[in-house]
């Protein structure tokens, strides 16, 4: 017998706001996984360690997608649901099929009139209101959570499941309704039918161009079902498959494209969420056939082989591979393509062609105005990080963001949100960028970008080392490198690595920095990643001094002059003057520390212009310069204490005391009594933690809140308990009260 629709329907919804932690799984879950479970089983703790419990073992470690009717696999869940369902009256249960049936798989607001249209009584409804099943609103049906709406739809019968989606398809003949029309033309229908399945194309393209991915994903997939041509039928599963990507379902995506023989869809997969060694021989062959065809697009429309040859680009820089670099590039040249400004630029900069990389990413890094591809206007953001220009990344990303959420295309908002994070850090809102990361994470978890999500945990990792959570820079840093390495994935693996170089630097762990930081500036195979070695060479410098060992760190630092002389960035040749000053020492360092601190002055890094004053105080105090010593090391700790770095206020500190001028500023602070001064006081995961705290959430809720280990939140509020100068829970409620208040 065939159905008439998918007897399990699943909305695609945002990540549900989970208020208790699930039961632990031993070996535990990967964050990815778990994240994805959870969003399976609607944010309800107990279906979702029904769901896990059933899993394949490829599809509890993340390397296959999670199945396709999640619903099939929880019947405890499902069991109460369906007998109170059962329980109601007849008239009550088919209105609520219809209610069902309407927001199914995305909302056709149509409940309503089909009400009218067929003339239904609605006082029924009263029983399932009575039973605190569902209740009704101005805008239809709502019920009291997802499975109980899963319930009322499946325990119909397959001819009243029909006769729901015929009604709704008669309502819905406003204009634009179109697609949602045909959906439940699709879902009423009892075989394959040649004529449906090809009215369902020009629908879907409708809904694709309005931003609807989900409902153009799900004309796309019922399209395949109705067809009766078994050679139509991948073609338009890769179709769906793309949709769903673009909507944020990445484990429906992996399903579909899986019944495919489409390898650019599956290598542009790999590069969000697999290896990207795998990722880069699959496009960069794709984008070779596809020129090779010799179909020019329409006209406006990108050229596909220019679209896979930078997805090529961009997954053997995620390698930090030199030689695919090259592959890239040579293929790129024997095809006529040129590849876009930021890819082209980095593969420049891998080459040491910096003068090539520096025109190539400020023509990417130009390309920033408001509206156009989010795509384009990431990489735009992507450039000016590179060029050094905060405040331009800061706008393209957040534009960026912006487009994609116009265009539904929800999967490209979190990589959007890691490359603003970036640029709000360093022009001195490290709060906004934790923040902001730590919500991107949640989002690359939750749409199957579990590379992206690497690449945002040693962000977090760095800004964690940054701003002194030394628990949480390794818990973070382990995560990305132990994600990382097996992939290939080589630029989250050396940022990680960074993150806790800084952290040994920052607390005086100097040959420990210096190792760690030279494998990221020197040179040769093996040594780091090429996109870190600016990041990480000013750093190597200073801890390779301190450690008497400058011979590698002169020909890093050289490496890093000559680009910083190419790009001409403030900030860049401040940090290469700070690093021309450690290198002298003695009376000549003053002269270079000077030029330092006037161009970091036409710069926006001030965090590092903290650290160079930071250093200039220790040199003028050896110098016994004590007056402008004092001044620089007070600019540096007030720079430190805004930006919520205990560890470098520290030093900033020890070197005063020496000098005899704390004026006090050792002193524990009285306990912040204002919000903005409690805000001050905490790093932003520390205020998060906090206010979960004081709300009543335990330590093992907050840590599956914020994707982080119980032990690393005993951690975090302890540290809360010292900077807030308090000992119980009782004191954080009665302080969080009074500054909310």
């Amino acid at each position: 017998m065939v159905t008439s629709v998918n007897p399990s329907p699943l909305p695609r919804t945002s990540t549900p706001q989970v208020t208790h932690a699930w039961p632990r799984l031993d070996p535990p879950l990967p964050e990815g996984v778990r994240v994805r479970v959870l969003r399976a089983a609607h944010g309800d703790p107990r279906a979702a360690v029904e769901l896990a419990s059933v899993l394949s073992t490829r599809q509890l470690t993340g390397l296959d997608p999670l199945p396709a009717d999640p619903a099939s696999l929880v019947p405890a869940t499902l069991r109460a649901h369906r007998r109170e369902i059962r329980a109601l009256p007849d008239d009550t249960r088919l209105l609520l099929l219809l209610a069902a049936a309407d927001q199914y798989p995305v909302a056709t607001h149509a409940f309503l009139r089909a009400v009218a249209a067929a003339r239904l009584d609605t006082r029924p409804l009263d029983a399932a209101e009575s039973a605190q099943l569902a209740h009704t609103t101005p805008g239809g049906i709502v019920f009291r959570d997802p499975w109980t709406r899963i319930a009322a739809y499946e325990t119909a019968s397959a001819a009243d499941r029909r006769e729901a989606h015929q009604l709704l398809a008669r309502v819905l003949s406003g204009a634009g309704e179109a697609p949602r029309r045909l959906w439940h033309r699709g879902a009423a229908a009892l075989g394959p039918s040649r004529r449906l399945a090809t009215q369902l194309g020009p629908a879907e393209a409708q809904a694709r161009r309005a931003g609807e991915h989900a409902l153009a994903c799900a004309l796309a997939e019922r399209a395949a079902a109705l067809t009766p041509d078994p050679h139509e039928r991948p073609r338009l599963l890769a179709r769906a498959a793309a949709d769903a990507w673009q909507s944020g379902d990445g484990d429906r995506a992996r399903r579909l494209i899986a019944a495919t023989d489409n390898d650019a869809l599956g290598g542009l997969l790999a590069l969000r969420a697999g290896n990207a060694g795998d990722a880069f021989d699959a496009l960069l062959a794709a984008a070779a056939r596809h020129a090779a065809a010799a179909h020019a697009p329409p006209p406006g429309a990108p050229d596909p082989a220019v679209h896979l040859l930078a997805r090529a680009t961009e997954a053997a820089v995620y390698t930090g591979d030199l030689r695919r670099c090259r592959e890239a590039a040579a293929v790129a040249d024997r095809l006529g393509i040129v590849p876009p400004g930021t890819l082209g630029g980095l593969a420049a900069a891998f080459e040491g062609r910096y003068a090539d990389a520096r025109d190539l990413l400020q023509a990417a890094a130009g390309r920033c105005g408001p509206g156009g591809d989010p795509t384009l206007l990431i990489h735009s953001g992507i450039a000016a990080l590179l060029l050094g220009d905060h405040t331009g990344a800061a706008t393209a990303t957040a534009r960026a963001a912006a487009s994609a959420r116009t265009r539904g295309e929800t999967v490209t908002v979190p990589q959007a949100m890691e490359f603003r994070a970036y640029a709000e850090f360093w022009t001195g809102r490290p709060r906004a960028a934790e923040a902001g990361a730590l919500e991107a994470l949640r989002q690359a978890y939750t749409t199957g970008q579990d590379n992206g999500a690497c690449h945002l945990q040693a962000a977090l990792a760095m800004f964690a080392a940054l701003t002194g959570d030394a628990e949480v820079c390794r818990d973070r840093a382990e995560a990305a490198r132990s994600y990382a390495l097996p992939r290939g994935l080589g630029l989250p693996a050396a940022l990680a690595l960074f993150a806790l170089a800084f952290l040994d630097l920052s607390t005086g762990r100097f040959a420990a920095a210096a190792a760690r930081l030279r494998a990221l500036a020197a040179f040769g195979p093996g040594h780091g990643h090429r996109a870190i070695r600016h990041l990480a060479t000013p750093h190597y410098v200073e801890a390779a001094v301190r450690t008497g060992d400058t011979r590698v760190a002169r020909a890093a630092h050289a490496d890093y002059d000559h680009w910083a002389r190419t790009i001409r960035n403030p900030d860049e040749l401040a940090l290469s003057a700070r690093c021309r000053a450690l290198l002298a020492g003695g009376p000549e360092a003053v002269d270079h520390y000077r030029t330092a601190l006037d161009l970091h002055a036409c710069g926006t890094r001030d965090f590092e212009r903290a650290r160079t004053e930071l250093l200039f105080g220790g040199a003028l105090r050896r110098l016994r310069r004590r007056a402008e010593a004092r001044d620089r090391l007070h600019s540096a700790l007030a720079a430190f204490e805004h930006f919520g770095a205990p560890q470098c206020a520290a030093q900033a500190r020890a070197e005063l005391r020496v000098l005899g001028g704390l004026g006090g500023l050792g002193e524990p602070s009285a306990p912040a009594r204002g919000a903005d001064d409690l805000a001050a006081r905490l790093t932003a995961q520390q205020l998060m933690v906090a206010r979960m705290a004081a709300e009543g959430a335990t330590n093992r809720e907050i840590a599956a809140r914020l994707l982080l280990s119980p032990r690393t939140i005993d951690h975090h509020l302890r540290g809360v308990f010292a900077r807030l100068g308090i000992r119980s829970r009782i004191e954080l409620v009665r302080l969080l009260g009074e500054t909310d208040g």
